[in-house]
């Protein structure tokens, strides 16, 4: 992916990931935590974005997309904050 800028890289490999690479077993299950769909996906995610921007980008990012999907950033916000 030369030519790209880095934002433009890294929007290519979630698309990939979120629109090619989930099927619907993932996308049904992956607002569990404790399910492994959830962190396949992240997984699928991180190894995209790594591709796009490197490894350690992957990995947070990564992370951050199976907290996201599975909504316990949403989940604690609303405890500690309602």
């Amino acid at each position: 992916m030369t030519g790209l800028t880095p934002f433009e890289r890294g929007l290519v490999a979630h698309l990939v990931a979120d629109w090619l690479l989930q099927n619907s077993w993932m996308a049904v299950n992956k607002v569990k935590l404790r399910h492994p769909a959830g962190w396949v996906h992240g997984g699928i995610h991180a190894l995209c974005l790594a591709w796009a921007l490197g490894w350690p980008a992957g990995l947070v990012l990564g992370v951050v997309h199976v907290l996201v999907d599975t909504r316990s950033l949403l989940d604690w916000w609303v405890r500690i904050f309602k």
